[in-house]
């Protein structure tokens, strides 16, 4: 007898060891086979401009939320510049049936799709979600001349040629379609106007600070620190509302009967099995639903325009017939 532990001769495990690892092991085969049907371990976010600019933006914050809220293990977010934005369309077309690709999208890529030569329509792809919507701000130097809207509206209809602007957005994305609405309900035509296109927000946030613009059209969240610190100023929002944190008025309050608002969204592949689309629409909507994407709503003074599934796919369909006919109407349309 063993002097140790009062056994004779027991070299291996025990009847009730293996009795309990075999019930552990039953156990565990039906808990492994209870993931949630279509749900990815990895999800990537392809945004469709360079970075820096507002798509590159709403990407990374959604990206940071889901990370945080612990939805997706591995996400990856990737820039796939190109043909105004419908190169990455394209891609995601390519990829049918692929469910752990996203593309970050909006008014700007529906827009070019109109503009550009693209092979591929916003509608082809599986609508996910809108996501939020912003106005436009119309922003000028610090050491600008023009300390208001009336200002910048009488000096660029004397003399349209004479005013350059700039937007960070694709040739008929927002920032570019903005203005040319404004320009067209001021009574300037279309064609006077001198608009450069930068890529993103930075590039264009130099030429506007180097006084190789005179205003430029924008996104305030993307245009946020330059204007919290005293670097630009606004003279004017696009929205319904004016922004509490902005000391400016809305167009409508200014005198100038226009109102627009950008949104972004979400779309998938094409193709996709109904646990693949089910599984990403409890992901938005958790995300939608957490307390860290109010937070980055607030942060970000985005308005929450939250829409999914069938109710976006109605509204993407309506958006990119509106949109095309705007563009058609000035002059803008491919």
């Amino acid at each position: 007898m063993d002097e140790h532990d009062g056994t004779a001769g027991r070299t291996g495990p025990s009847r009730r060891s293996v009795l309990a690892a075999g019930l552990a092991a039953g156990l565990a085969l039906p808990l492994a086979g209870c993931q949630e049907p279509g749900r990815q371990d990895a999800l990537r976010i392809m945004v469709p401009t360079p970075p820096g600019g507002g798509f590159d933006h709403t990407a990374r914050t959604l990206a940071s939320v889901i990370e945080e809220i612990g939805a997706v293990a591995d996400i990856t977010v990737f820039n796939l510049a190109g043909s105004t934005g419908t190169a990455a369309l394209a891609r995601l077309i390519y990829e049918r049936g692929s469910a752990d690709l996203l593309l970050q999208m909006g008014l700007g890529l529906v827009a070019n799709t109109h503009v550009d030569t693209a092979a591929d329509s916003v509608t082809e792809a599986t609508p996910v979600a809108r996501m939020i919507e912003e106005p436009e701000a119309l922003l000028v130097p610090a050491d600008s001349e023009y300390a208001s809207i009336d200002d910048l509206v009488d000096a660029w209809r004397a003399d349209p040629a004479a005013i350059r602007i700039g937007g960070g957005s694709t040739p008929a994305g927002p920032d570019h379609l903005v203005t040319m609405l404004l320009a067209e309900e001021l009574g300037i035509d279309p064609a006077a106007v001198v608009y450069d296109s930068y890529d993103g927000g930075g590039p264009m946030q130099a030429a506007l600070m180097g006084h190789t613009l005179d205003f430029a059209a924008a996104g305030p969240s993307e245009q946020r620190a330059a204007i919290d610190s005293g670097q630009l100023r606004v003279l004017a929002v696009t929205g319904a509302e004016a922004d509490p944190g902005l000391d400016a008025p809305t167009l409508k309050e200014a005198g100038i009967d226009l109102e627009f608002m950008n949104w972004r969204g979400l779309l998938a592949p094409p193709g996709l099995g109904e646990d693949e689309l089910g599984w990403l629409l409890g992901l938005v909507e958790q995300v939608h639903a957490s307390p860290e994407w109010e937070e980055r709503l607030a942060r970000n003074r985005w308005t929450d325009a939250y829409l999914a599934g069938e109710d976006f796919a109605e509204f993407l369909a309506q958006e990119d017939e509106r949109t095309g006919r705007t563009l058609e109407r000035i002059g803008l349309a491919g």
